[in-house]
């Protein structure tokens, strides 16, 4: 610990409690940030001490945490700051970011979500009211210079170290493309710039925000796509779509939306912020040899595959014959990590086609649930899916469902163990029916329940649309 520092805290600490004090000071880790953080506590008082070495960034901080509080937004209150803005103490909100939870897979998780989402609308709209945007740091808007800068962040720090031969001017040239298409409808709003879990803490049971000291005046897509398309986090397709439908519904109450025109700039956003985040994954991981950003490049570049895939970014065709390749460059598919076993279960019609395995490693299990008894062949079941009570009711007096599904039981729970056993990470299973609405759905839900109940690993449970 920088003894300049510590002295400075205990200072704010004494001025603070009005005690002349000794706390126990001990550093709390950050992942990414240069700052530096601690925990100071003396009996029952406990306050996070923050020394950062930009003194605009701490200044920036300060002053959006002060306005932020007092248009009510959940963020931690500002209790002492140095005369120099070099340190400042703030509220403790306790360890457990929505982060950690996402990895956990609570029950509560979809409650904390969509409150977290919801509340990404305030930060934007009631945020921005009365707000100062010079104070923010290192740029007061979302502009083309600070466009080219993260553009640039990607191609140097990353796609310039993958070995992919590309002619500069033509990217160049898409870059400019690619900012006008970002910047094509002027905005007043607050843009959180790092919205994303680990920047959400849970406190009694709420999400209070942090981190945000990078903000400023931008287009309400890109915290979206910062939240929704997190590399580390994976929601599947079906959460991600309830999430944006519970974000349309709060900002709605702020603005006026025109859904329509939402979902067709969304993806240019979630784009931007992918290549953004795999350049501050090369720079963090290659030069500055942090291990959990390498480990994160192979999760970013799924997402990256699978938005190429399924958007149409033809206005930028250079850029995206250059993604195309980096995509499929082997070094970049998902490898082996210290997180433990994944298990991913899907539901999905046949007419629709086998879910793809976006692990990198190809198989997994496919089973097809159509020799069970359909409850889709009866009217007050047409409505309904198999996560719905009438129909496991029907399922379950059938009995058909509950033999097919004992030899899946014994089949993964031994897949899993030699999973276990060998380190492995990644496991699929999808469950196929003619609509994929009745019996996948009701044998991946079965599934993930018996797992959950049974191995300490991670599952996810995605629903094809049918």
């Amino acid at each position: 610990m920088e003894e300049n520092a510590i002295v400075l805290l205990k200072e704010l600490f004494e001025s603070y409690t009005g005690k002349n004090t000794a706390p126990a000071i001990l550093p709390i880790t950050a992942s990414g940030s240069n700052r530096k953080y601690y925990r100071l506590t003396e009996g029952n008082t406990s306050v996070v001490g923050v020394v950062g070495n930009s003194i605009d960034e701490n200044k920036a901080f300060v002053k959006l945490a002060r306005h932020f509080k007092a248009k009510g937004l959940p963020v931690p209150q500002l209790l002492a700051v140095s005369a120099d803005y070099s340190c400042y103490l703030q509220e403790d909100l306790g360890d457990v970011s929505l982060f950690d939870l996402i990895r956990q897979q609570p029950e509560s998780l979809h409650v904390l979500l969509k409150k977290t989402i919801s509340q990404l609308s305030g930060f934007q709209c009631l945020g921005a009211q009365g707000l100062d945007f010079s104070i923010c740091y290192p740029q007061p808007e979302f502009d083309r210079r600070s466009i080219a800068w993260d553009l640039n962040y990607f191609k140097y720090c990353f796609l310039k170290i993958s070995g992919i031969e590309f002619e500069e001017n033509k990217l160049e040239d898409d870059f400019e493309q690619f900012a006008t298409l970002l910047l094509a409808k002027p905005t007043s709003t607050f843009l959180y710039r790092d919205f994303q879990s680990r920047n959400v803490m849970i406190k009694d049971g709420e999400p209070y925000f942090i981190d945000f000291q990078g903000g400023r005046k931008g287009p309400i897509y890109y915290d979206v796509a910062s939240f929704l398309w997190q590399a580390r986090a994976q929601f599947p397709d079906t959460l991600r779509n309830e999430l944006l439908k519970e974000y349309l519904t709060s900002l709605s109450s702020f603005m006026p939306i025109e859904q329509q025109e939402f979902y067709n700039r969304l993806p240019y956003f979630v784009l931007f912020r992918t290549l953004q985040v795999l350049g501050a994954y090369g720079f963090r991981g290659y030069q500055e040899k942090k291990a959990l950003f390498i480990e994160c490049i192979p999760l970013a570049i799924a997402n990256l595959s699978r938005l190429i895939r399924e958007n149409d970014f033809s206005s930028l065709p250079y850029l995206n014959a250059v993604l195309e390749q980096l995509v499929a460059q082997p070094q970049f598919h998902y490898r082996k990590n210290q997180e433990g076993l994944e298990i991913r279960i899907y539901s999905f019609s046949y007419k629709k086609g086998i879910p793809e395995d976006y692990s990198g490693h190809g198989g997994g299990y496919v089973f097809d649930c159509r020799s069970i008894h359909n409850p889709g062949r009866y009217q007050e079941y047409r409505s309904l899916t198999g996560s719905d009570q009438p129909v496991i009711d029907f399922l379950e007096k059938q009995g058909e469902a509950q033999v097919f599904m004992q030899p899946v039981y014994q089949l993964a729970g031994q897949h899993i163990q030699k999973y276990l056993e060998r380190g492995f990470n990644q496991l699929m299973f999808a469950f196929g029916c003619t609509g994929g609405q009745h019996r996948s759905v009701y044998c991946a839900q079965q599934l993930a329940k018996h797992i959950r109940e049974k191995y300490p690993v991670k599952v996810v449970v995605e629903h094809k649309k049918p």
